[in-house]
């Protein structure tokens, strides 16, 4: 090497094909296929990317079992909550569909009578979506995970769950909140309400 460095090559930009005319294409393509290829592909590409996945399962109302729901929802934490460690102090994506997957599962396992499942998934949450928070630049993802954990924070409100129970539990919830603002408010109010009885 000569210490010289050599120009780099400008990829060739390749035209992009107009939306419409591709989406045309593949629903013609779709409508010769027969129901059962349709289903293996539709099957095949939510394997391949969970996000589809989600969206499948919300769209038409796929139910699961309590156990499968718990580990569903630690996956859609786990999508919810992670960034690029690259990113700290930058505005970053995060999936926010993730996030309503978290929702939306938390009160299904709230309606199935798994709330101290809720619970301790809600921590979890707490832990790792107050991390992503404290990482970012702006913090705009506090509403998703807040909109989150409320819905377990009134489900324990009109719980009878014993008073020492919901105490640890708001008490372990502040614990973990890494910008100590999530759900403050609500998780204060809470621990009130028992403390008053």
């Amino acid at each position: 090497m000569t210490g010289v460095e050599m120009p780099q090559r400008r990829k060739k930009r390749l035209p992009v094909p107009k939306i419409e005319a591709t989406t045309h294409r593949l629903k013609s393509a779709l409508a010769k296929q027969n129901k059962s290829e349709l289903i293996d592909v539709i099957v095949e590409v939510a394997d391949a990317d969970r996000s589809i996945l989600r969206r499948l399962e919300s769209r038409f109302g796929v139910e699961a079992s309590p156990d499968e729901l718990i580990e569903a929802t630690r996956v859609a934490i786990a999508d919810a909550t992670d960034f690029d460690e690259r990113d700290i102090n930058y505005y970053f994506d995060y999936d926010y569909q993730a996030y309503s997957t978290v929702e939306r599962n938390l009160d299904r396992l709230i309606k199935k009578r798994r709330l101290r499942e809720a619970m301790e998934l809600s921590q979890e949450l707490m832990s790792q979506g107050s991390y992503q928070v404290e990482m970012s630049d702006e913090g705009i993802m506090t509403d998703d995970v807040e909109e989150c954990l409320q819905v377990v924070i009134k489900a324990i409100t009109k719980s009878d769950l014993p008073a020492a129970d919901v105490t640890a539990w708001c008490v372990e919830m502040t614990k973990r909140d890494r910008v100590g603002y999530i759900c403050d408010v609500e998780l204060a109010a809470l621990a009130r309400q028992v403390k008053l009885g």
